[in-house]
């Protein structure tokens, strides 16, 4: 028992499965790609339907039929394909419209256009003005049926009316947006070719063409009625875009219209089967592959596009051109913006603020400049810029935050060298002033040529005070430190010219600077004031030449030359006497003269 429901089980799934693959292979049918939602008011995408379409691999041309609903658009298509009702799209006779949202016919008719292969496409729309629709819907139906088709004919029975012309409005925004600004160039988003289809029986001595361009001349309006003025506007635009529109008539294909699907051609109006083939030759002759951005579309392409078009259009509670130029604008912004990112992260940060702006400005001008050669839409394109305007000031503070954070971080780190250099300066083991301003000079200099950016000006001043300080302290402690160093030295000197060499001059002139240091600052009460003797600063300028210049540095070699001054000494000492005997100059003579010993 258990076994047989698992038998059951499998059996009802690949029935399912079949059919739905059946459903999706028998191409030979009427699929729906956008479908209305349960308020009847927004549009959706059919699943079913786009996979059909995405199947197809060579460019797309698709062929749309709008037009009020009974007015014949699904027969319409039916004769266009050469299909039956009972095997084509889908007619009604009653009151309410037999198709819902936009259908496509499953098997696309290959032709070739221009040397290249391309596969057309059949779409049936939902007619407008039936019961229990909003206005809105309808625009929404009309909208996409301009946008996503390559010819669109626009399906009037008897008489162009105003409504009919109103309705255009979408249409002659569009042409106004994309059309009528980038004819001619490769990024051009051409709108479909309009083909008014007027299906009438006599046209009372006119051509279907005068018909038309009299529905299109202006309506006088002595009263100033809003109305009649957009009328008018609409009509002052479609006369414009008459390169891009033609006109046809067609007559009607019996009396007996409910019955139409039951005949033959050969029961029809031999009239209208004429002017039906010369009207699939018309078609035939106007149709070109879906150009978006300068290219064709393929069935996924196409599809992705479907899928842009709707999020424009259902976009707020009325679709505009505005939106859908917003949607087709996206990609272009993105593309200026990385443009920008591009150029900007390419500088070397920090950057004086000038500079950073120079900067931005050219980053700014190329996006923009990209922008302008590329984007959709000539009107409702300001709002596309402004954005883009706005997303490119986002980005350039976050620059501006990038060289603030690098300025300040270069700033510091050469702040901190010279303040450590400072300190250094400050406990010289050979006090001098020339080495402390040379220091101070390189230091200030460095910091003026590698700080850069809005950080200099604050560090400079913290700069200005901190070197200040540091030339301060080291004036104050100079004259103290030079003057005990020199004490030291002397009493150094009269211990090594005595004992260690014993070279009288030595120990006497290190005696007469000791007592001149010691004797002055004791019979002038205070060392402050020798700081202003002359003989100081004689001494003072001595000890700068010695200590200190570009050729040597004493204070950096002071170990080492008295290392080598020790070795020196110790080797005259040990060794000096026994090759050289007699002294060049004078020094202690330790030998006691050679008397006789007397008993």
């Amino acid at each position: 028992m258990k076994i047989s429901r698992w038998v059951l089980l499998i059996l009802v799934y690949f029935c399912v499965a079949e059919d739905g693959y059946s459903s999706i292979e028998n191409l030979h049918q009427a699929f729906p790609i956008v479908e209305p939602d349960p308020g009847h008011t927004k549009l959706r995408l059919s699943k079913e339907g786009l996979e059909v379409i995405e199947r197809i691999k060579n460019p797309i041309a698709a062929v749309a039929v709008i037009g009020p609903y009974r007015s014949g658009k699904s027969f319409l298509l039916n004769q266009l394909l050469s299909l039956s009702c009972d095997e084509g799209f889908g007619v009604g006779h009653m009151r309410d419209t037999k198709t819902k949202g936009v259908w496509a016919w499953g098997t696309s008719l290959e032709v070739d256009i221009d040397g290249v292969k391309t596969s057309v496409i059949y779409l049936d729309t939902e007619g407008f003005e039936s019961v229990g629709k909003s206005n809105v819907y309808d625009d929404r139906i009309f909208a996409l049926a301009t946008v996503m088709s390559s010819v669109l004919i626009y399906n009037l029975p008897e008489t162009i009316r105003e409504a009919d012309i109103s309705r255009l409005s979408f249409a002659v925004e569009l042409a106004e947006e994309f059309y009528g600004r980038v004819k001619g160039q490769d990024v051009a988003f051409e709108p479909a070719k309009l083909l008014w289809l007027i299906q009438r029986d006599f046209l009372q001595g006119k051509s279907v063409q005068q018909m038309v361009d009299e529905a299109l001349h202006h309506v006088p309006n002595e009263n100033g009625d809003r109305n009649i003025e957009l009328v008018n506007q609409i009509r002052d635009s479609l006369a414009v875009m008459g390169d891009n529109s033609t006109a046809f008539s067609l007559p009607q294909p019996h009396l007996q219209r409910t019955k139409l699907c039951e005949m033959t051609d050969g029961e029809l109006d031999p009239q209208y089967v004429k002017k039906r083939d010369e009207l699939k030759k018309l078609v035939a002759s106007i149709i070109r592959p879906k150009i978006v951005q300068g290219r064709s579309l393929n069935g996924k392409e196409f599809v992705s596009f479907l899928e842009q078009i709707l999020e424009a259009l259902n976009k707020g509670e009325i679709p505009s051109t505005g939106s859908l130029v917003e949607v087709f604008n996206k990609g272009i912004l993105e593309k200026c913006l990385k443009l920008y990112n591009e150029k900007m992260a390419g500088l070397h940060f920090p950057l004086p603020e000038r500079s950073l702006e120079l900067a931005h400005e050219e980053a700014r001008a190329a996006a923009m400049k990209t922008f302008d050669e590329q984007h959709f839409g000539r009107n409702h394109a300001t709002r596309s810029v402004e954005q883009l305007d706005e997303e490119i000031s986002k980005v350039f503070k976050n620059f501006i935050l990038m060289n603030e954070y690098n300025s300040a971080k270069l700033c510091e780190s050469l702040y901190t060298r010279c303040e450590d250099k400072m300190d250094q300066l400050q406990v010289l083991r050979l006090p001098s002033m020339a080495k402390f301003d040379a220091g101070f000079l390189q230091c200030n200099k460095s910091f003026t040529t590698e700080c850069v950016g809005p950080s200099k000006v604050n560090y400079e001043n913290r700069m200005s005070k901190m070197l200040g300080k540091a030339k301060s302290l080291f004036i104050k402690e100079y004259n103290h430190r030079l003057f005990n160093w020199l004490v030291g030295f002397s009493l150094i000197m009269v211990v090594v010219g005595r004992f260690i060499i014993k070279f009288f001059l030595i120990e006497i002139g290190a005696w007469i600077m000791f007592i001149f240091l010691e004797t002055y600052t004791r019979m002038f009460w205070s060392a402050e004031s020798l700081y202003y003797n002359p003989v100081w600063h004689v001494i003072v300028a001595t000890w700068e030449t010695l200590v200190y210049s570009p050729v040597l540095d004493l204070d950096r070699w002071a170990i080492p030359l008295g290392v080598i001054a020790a070795i020196l000494v110790l080797y005259i000492r040990c060794c000096g006497r026994r090759h050289s005997p007699r002294w060049l100059l004078p020094v202690y003579n330790t030998q006691k003269p050679n008397r006789p010993r007397s008993d």
